[in-house]
C-alpha cells in the first residue's frame, strides 16, 4: 500500500486576421515524453523525495460494471464514501497509512514486515513485504526508484506537466494504471488507480510536507495485547 485535471492544459497561440472585428485562437497539443524521457523525469521527481506526510482522501467508483463480479469489490455504499487519513513516508521502503474515517484501520511497515491493524476487530494481520506487496501503489512513494524503472512502464502525457502514468509490466500487478500528479516541492497531490475489475480509485494529498523529520517509531508497529494475530 494527495485533482489532477486530464484537461491537459494546451499553449495557446493568438492568431488575429486584418479584418477589423475577426479573431480566432489555435490550440496546439500538448507533447507526450518518450518512454525514455518519461521514465528519467518521474525517476528525478521521486529521488527528491526523502520523507512524505500528507492527508488524504479517498473514493472508489465503478467505471465498468460489466468487468465486476457481482460477489468481489466494493459494495454500491462502500463506493459512495470518502475516507479519510494519514499517510507518511520514508525512503527507502518505510510507509504508514492510517484511516481515520469512517473506519479505522493502520497500515505500517518498516521495510521488511508489513501489518495491517483493524483496531475495531481486534485483529493485526501480518505479511512480509515481497515485490507483489511492495508495488501497493501508495507504497510507490518510499520505494526504490531503480525497482520502480524495472517494474513499469511509464508514460508523461504532457511532457511540460508534471502528471504521470504508469503501466506494469507483470499481467499480476494490483492495478492496470496509476496516474500520479506531482505540485510543488515534488509534493504528490493526486493518485488515479483504475483496476481489473472496473473500479477506479481517486486518492487526493492535502496539507502535504515533504522531507520533513518523520520519528522512526511511527514505522514501528506492536500489536495491543489481547489482538488477534494472523499471518499471511
Amino acid at each position: 500500500m494527495k485533482m489532477l485535471r486530464k484537461t491537459l492544459c494546451a499553449m495557446t497561440v493568438g492568431v488575429v486576421t486584418l479584418g477589423p472585428v475577426m479573431s480566432s485562437t489555435v490550440f496546439a497539443a500538448p507533447v507526450a515524453a518518450s518512454e525514455q524521457q518519461a521514465t528519467t523525469s518521474l525517476v528525478k521527481q521521486l529521488s527528491g523525495i526523502q520523507s512524505i506526510s500528507s492527508n488524504f482522501e479517498q473514493t472508489t467508483k465503478v467505471t465498468n460494471s460489466s468487468k465486476a463480479p457481482k460477489k468481489q469489490g466494493l459494495s454500491a455504499q462502500h463506493m459512495n464514501q470518502t475516507f479519510k487519513g494519514v499517510m507518511k513516508v520514508e525512503r527507502p521502503g518505510k510507509f504508514y497509512w492510517e484511516t481515520t474515517s469512517p473506519a479505522k484501520q493502520t497500515i505500517v511497515t518498516s521495510g521488511k514486515t508489513v501489518w495491517i491493524y483493524d483496531p475495531d476487530l481486534q485483529q493485526a494481520v501480518r505479511q512480509t513485504l515481497d515485490e507483489q506487496v511492495a508495488n501497493t501503489p501508495a507504497l510507490l512513494l518510499s520505494g526504490n526508484t531503480e525497482q520502480i524503472r524495472k517494474s513499469y512502464r511509464i508514460t508523461q502525457p504532457n511532457q511540460s506537466k508534471t502528471y504521470y502514468t504508469l503501466y506494469p509490466k507483470s499481467d499480476d500487478g494490483a492495478f492496470q494504471s496509476l496516474t500520479i500528479s506531482f505540485g510543488a516541492k515534488n509534493a504528490p497531490t493526486l493518485m488515479i488507480l483504475e483496476d481489473s475489475l472496473g473500479q477506479t480509485t481517486y486518492v487526493r494529498f492535502n496539507n502535504t510536507k515533504v522531507n520533513t523529520n518523520i520519528p522512526a517509531s511511527t514505522f514501528n508497529f506492536t500489536p495491543p495485547k489481547g489482538t488477534d494475530i494472523i499471518d499471511q
